[in-house]
């Protein structure tokens, strides 16, 4: 067994985990549980050797150790897939997956055999790239299963899965959770956490829900409904999303004849309404994140137009898009949608300081006033809005990136993946901005690759396959049958 037995992790103003308690034996698969800042991911730091207890012991197989850092976690037999990806993008998918461990001939790296091993461990996953092809060249999705792939070549004897699946579309998903019904028949211990509570019912021999870093309870098989999990995870009942009426409106996001640099063959054309929220779908792979990359000006167009309200936005320049109301919230939160070293406060106000700003000096009383109602209309658990964005936990880091840009009473709202690795009830409370801001005329484009986020949410959804849109599909058209037709349709 991997044991933890009364753990505590304290932080300055905040104590992560409060004595709690957790196990898991060879061939089972334990869901972990919770809300955003339930300790989660303390503890899997903890067992993963990033950090050490403050009290507590870690058993292994019946003898307490110590887990100085990862290479001793890898040693007692130990390997996690961090939410949070730790990928080399200098690096190809090869040198990613054996990272340290590179199979030797005569002294020598050993290409051939690398590439080999590193075929067999993608195989099962679904993934078909070349395994010496750059990984920077790979959507955040294909990356997230490299690093998969990753953990699966360690053999370990326990596998800590955190939100694995969270930028997979259903087809990866499947083939993911085949990987892990292989792993338990193989007699590995697996720790699965995720929000996607279909997916722990289908896994988990059982669940350990925490709640604010302590025991909120423990459920068998038997008792894994989405009731139960909810209530114990945030305390309370959380309403389901009821579709809204929407009546179709002026366009006010006119996308013509746009052309990528990664599918410069392919032109897309669609357009968003005012107060419509417009899902994309399809594959890792379609191209629906370099389409948002491109509108908002991340990446020039290579041909096309992207016009707001009958203005048009200039191709390449976030500054422009932003002017003109026009924000993405980025599926790498990380890299792209937050400074970590910057606090809450900061990350939420400096978008627009000329905002908070009178004769050259920020007015700090209307900055922090903007940025303790956005941490309270989100819930976003930090100590203060002076707490550093990099002690948060992904799911309030994704808060905070969304924050930024509600505060700005945005005209086109562009969301890529937006509820990746958050928990349910922060979801519904999400799911409610969202329509809010649509009720109140912003049109909003939303990339996700959870498809009954897309069907409940979206008003009408984009399909897009290999670069191209496959179709255009209104609510009472849209099921998972057609959108799927047309994401792997030729």
């Amino acid at each position: 067994m991997l044991e933890a037995r009364g753990i505590v992790k304290r932080y300055p103003g905040v104590t992560a985990l409060g004595g709690v308690d957790f196990s898991v034996g060879p061939g089972e698969v334990v869901a972990l549980l919770g809300e955003n800042g339930a300790g989660k991911s303390t503890m899997i730091k903890t067992l993963g050797g990033l950090q050490q207890p403050d009290e507590g012991e870690i058993v292994v197989d019946g003898k307490p150790v110590r887990i100085a850092n990862a290479a001793e976690a890898t040693k007692l037999g130990i390997g996690v897939i961090h939410q949070e990806l730790n990928n080399l993008d200098n690096l190809d998918v090869a040198g990613n997956v054996f990272l340290g461990r590179e199979p030797r001939r005569f002294g020598l790296i050993d290409r051939r055999e690398m590439e080999r091993r590193t075929r067999e461990y993608l195989k099962p996953l679904g993934l078909e790239v070349d395994p010496g092809a750059p990984l920077r060249e790979l959507s955040i999705a294909q990356q997230q299963l490299v690093e998969i792939a990753k953990a699966l070549s360690l053999n370990a004897k326990y596998l800590i899965m955190d939100e694995p699946t969270s930028s997979l579309t259903a087809g990866e998903t499947a083939k993911l959770l085949d990987v892990v019904a292989d792993l338990r028949a193989k007699g590995v211990g697996i720790v699965y956490v995720s929000h996607r509570l279909d997916e722990v019912k289908v896994c988990a021999d059982r669940a350990v829900v925490f709640r604010d870093g302590k025991n909120a309870g423990a459920l068998s098989k038997e008792e894994l409904t989405t009731e139960n999990m909810v209530r114990l995870m945030v305390g309370r009942d959380v309403a389901r999303e009821v579709a809204r009426a929407y009546e179709a409106r002026e366009p006010r996001l006119v996308v013509r004849s746009l052309r990528t640099k990664r599918f410069p063959q392919h032109e897309i054309s669609f357009e968003v309404g005012r107060g419509e929220i417009v899902g994309v779908a399809g594959l890792v792979g379609a191209g629906r994140t370099e389409v948002a990359q491109s509108i908002f000006g991340v990446h020039s167009r290579v041909a096309g137009t992207v016009v707001i309200d009958g203005e048009e936005i200039p191709s390449g320049s976030p500054k422009a898009a932003i002017k003109h109301g026009l924000y993405l919230a980025p599926e790498d939160r990380r890299h792209e949608g937050v400074l970590t070293t910057m606090t809450v406060r900061e990350n939420i106000t400096m978008p627009a300081m000329e905002r908070y700003s009178a004769l050259g000096l920020i007015q700090r009383p209307k900055e922090n006033a903007v940025a303790n109602d956005m941490r309270e209309r989100l819930r976003i658990k930090a100590p203060t809005v002076e707490s550093v964005v990099s002690g948060l936990s992904g799911g309030n880091q994704q808060k905070v990136v969304l924050a930024k840009w509600l505060s700005l009473a945005p005209r086109v709202l562009i969301f890529d993946e937006p509820t990746r690795g958050i928990d349910i009830g922060a979801r519904a409370e999400i799911y409610a901005l969202m329509r809010g801001l649509a009720e109140a005329g912003t049109a909003i484009l939303m990339i996700s690759s959870d498809m009954e986020e897309v069907l409940g949410l979206s008003d009408r959804v984009v399909v897009m396959r290999e670069g191209r849109l496959t179709g255009v599909l209104t609510r009472d058209k849209a099921t998972e049958e057609t959108v799927m037709h047309l994401a792997v349709a030729s």
